[in-house]
């Protein structure tokens, strides 16, 4: 997903309305479109750069990245939760507030952005700002067409965990479910259109990524 980014100069018009210092005609602040590599930069009116920005309508790859993710977000909250009370190494107790301190105002965010750009048709799901709904935030939807999502029985599994079990049983769960989510984002900046979804998805590689070396370290 291509991105074009306009940056407005500050007004330096005469009071009359005549031409500038910065080139503008009308008394109104020119816009400055950066050129391609080797090309110069261009001086457009307002009218002239609202015509060029890029359209950046939300598609349906932005749409299911950001419906899918909260739910996926929601379930990594939902394992961070149980490790105060049952890991055994201070790193891993340290790693799940981090996740869940990064994913919680994530969650916010895409929930945000989903209010919105309503999905067409009104359709409902992971939209919804209810909680986690079990161990599980399931939330109604489908967990096998999201990669990395753990199953019941893994939660449960982890769960019922206590000390080293529960540190080795996380790490494998957690790195397994950023892993999908890297997925996930790879698929919403191939093919998604809107911009604020692929800042979002770019936070998700740069933040996840870390972790997951970090939680390979740890295991």
């Amino acid at each position: 997903m291509v991105s074009a980014t306009l940056l407005a100069l500050a007004g330096c018009q005469d009071d009359d309305g005549k031409t500038g210092a910065n080139g503008a005609k009308d008394g109104r602040n020119p816009v400055i479109a950066p050129g391609k590599p080797g090309e110069r930069a261009r001086t457009l009116s307002p009218e002239q750069a609202a015509r060029e920005r890029p359209d950046d309508t939300p598609n349906a790859a932005d749409q299911t990245y950001v419906r899918g993710m909260i739910e996926h977000h929601r379930q990594a909250l939902t394992m961070s939760a149980l490790a105060p009370d049952r890991a055994s190494a201070e790193a891993v107790k340290g790693l799940a507030e981090r996740i869940a301190a990064a994913q919680k105002p994530e969650i916010g965010a895409m929930e945000r952005w989903l209010a919105r750009y309503p999905a067409p048709g009104g359709a409902g799901g992971s939209g919804s700002t209810g909680g986690s709904g079990g161990t599980g935030g399931t939330g109604g939807h489908d967990h096998g067409a999201m990669p990395g999502m753990a199953t019941e029985q893994q939660l449960k599994e982890l769960a019922d965990a206590r000390g080293t079990d529960f540190d080795r049983l996380f790490l494998k769960l957690m790195t397994a479910h950023h892993e999908g989510a890297l997925k996930m984002a790879g698929q919403a900046l191939a093919g998604g259109n809107n911009v604020a979804v692929e800042e979002m998805a770019t936070e998700v590689v740069a933040t996840q990524t870390a972790e997951i070396h970090r939680m390979r370290a740890l295991g």
